[in-house]
Formats: C-alpha cells, sequence, structure tokens
C-alpha cells in the first residue's frame, strides 16, 4: 500500500517506514459487541443491587443509570469548557465507577471502592455478547516490536473495562504505554488527548502513524495533532463513515495481515 492508498481488501497490512505506531482499539485491534439495551441485562443487574440493599425495579435503575451518565457529562463539560483551551470542543470522559457507586447511595447504601467497580465490570459482562481480536493482530504487533518500533494504545474506553478486557485477551504486554481516556476526563478528538500522548512519550509526530477505525476521533483527531493516520472501515466502523483525510485507509476491513 503507496501512502494516501485505498484499498477494497480485506485484510491490512501496516507500512514499516514509521518509528512508532499509536493505536486504537475496539474496532481496530479487537473486536467487540456490547447489548446495553437487553431487559435481561437490567433485571439481572437490578437482582444485584439488591443483593446490597440498593433495590430498583429494571427500569428505575436503567433510567436511573442514563440520567447520571447524562447529568455527569453535562457538568463535566461545563467545567471542561471553562478552560479557554477547550474553546467549543471539549470530549468529556466520566469516570464510570462514580455512575454506579452514585446508584448505590441514591438508596442509602455506602460503597466501597471496589464494590461499585465489580458492579460496573457485572454490568460490561451482561452487555457483552462477544470480544476477541480480530485475526492477525497479535501477529502484527509482535512484528511490530521485533522490527524495534513504539507502540502505543490511545483509547476511548473506560478504564474498570478495558483495562481487564485487554488483560483477558492478553495484548497489554505489546505496547510502550496505554492510555485509556477515562483517566484523563477527556477523550478523542480532543487535541489535548493526543497531547499527554505526544509530550509523555516524547514522540516524533513525523515519524509516527496513528491507526484507528473512525474518521472523527481517530484520523481527524491525528490529523490535527500533525500525524500521519491509516484507517480501516470495520464492523464498528460508523456506517457510512468513508475515512476521510486518511493517509491510508483499508475499507472493508477484517484482519491485519
Amino acid at each position: 500500500m503507496v501512502k494516501k492508498g485505498r484499498t477494497d481488501g480485506r485484510m491490512a497490512s501496516l507500512p514499516m517506514d514509521y518509528e512508532a505506531y499509536v493505536f486504537d482499539l475496539y474496532g481496530t485491534l479487537v473486536d467487540i459487541h456490547t447489548e446495553e439495551n437487553s431487559a435481561q441485562l437490567w433485571e439481572k443487574l437490578a437482582l444485584f443491587y439488591g443483593y446490597y440493599d440498593a433495590r430498583y425495579t429494571p427500569q428505575e435503575l436503567r433510567e436511573c443509570y442514563e440520567a447520571l451518565v447524562k447529568a455527569k457529562e453535562a457538568n463535566l463539560k461545563s467545567t471542561l469548557e471553562k478552560d479557554p483551551s477547550y474553546a467549543h470542543e471539549a470530549s468529556p470522559e466520566i469516570e464510570i465507577t462514580e455512575v454506579f457507586a452514585e446508584l448505590f447511595r441514591k438508596k442509602g447504601v455506602l460503597p466501597e471502592t471496589e464494590l461499585a467497580v465489580h458492579t460496573g465490570q457485572f454490568f460490561r459482562i451482561l452487555a457483552t455478547e462477544y470480544v476477541k481480536v480480530y485475526p492477525g493482530t497479535e501477529a502484527m504487533l509482535e512484528n511490530l516490536r521485533a522490527a524495534g518500533k513504539k507502540i502505543y494504545l490511545l483509547s476511548n474506553a473506560q478504564r474498570i473495562f478495558t483495562a481487564y478486557e485487554m488483560h483477558v485477551l492478553d495484548i497489554a504486554k505489546y505496547f510502550d504505554r496505554i492510555l485509556i481516556s477515562s483517566d484523563y476526563k477527556t477523550k478523542k478528538p480532543d487535541p489535548r488527548f493526543f497531547d499527554i500522548l505526544i509530550e509523555s512519550c516524547r514522540l516524533d509526530i513525523a515519524k509516527s502513524l496513528f491507526v484507528g477505525n473512525d474518521s472523527k476521533t481517530d484520523i481527524a483527531g491525528a490529523k490535527n495533532a500533525g500525524m500521519d493516520a491509516f484507517y480501516v472501515h470495520s464492523n464498528i466502523s460508523p456506517q457510512q463513515d468513508a475515512g476521510a483525510g486518511a493517509d491510508y485507509a483499508v475499507m472493508d476491513f477484517a484482519g491485519w495481515e
């Protein structure tokens, strides 16, 4: 594949003339399907809360959860936008553990942090139909390491979910640094999330390639940060996404060569 190249091939291969490779996770290296609209999920989660005297009906629990997420995102965005460097581009990323803890407190229960974390992870497990690496992911990462390349992860995700899923999939070992948005209260395409990566890892952006599956968060974010970008249109990409602005693109991505 040449620079500015596009292909409809199902298997993707990376150019090897960069020093550092920065990856998105879900839809790029990891294939996942979650479903939070399942009635059974909310029934079982309500039962779990009831174990600890936080009694909800499934519908009440779902409505409270969704309202809390929305309110916390709005409050965080309002806070972030007071910083002039954000202008109107604030991309808030709440810490989801706080939502699960607040759901206990609303029923008069004061949970330990560990209980809130485990509740969130139980929610994630209930919602997850499958999580797996795309074919060839591990071999591709191993080849990059064998070639002496630096490998980083910049993911819009929640640590209490993603760190553990990466552990199960046994892929955290390939990365020189892993940055998860919930740790920083902001997410891609916010330039400050990219700046944290660039500054903390001392990246030479002229010699770095960002790899992702979303034109808005991954490709536009990376290009604004000064990096070349490699787009894969996977089963998790926005349906009409065409990889606008990418230096490389694979439009029918199914795995890594």
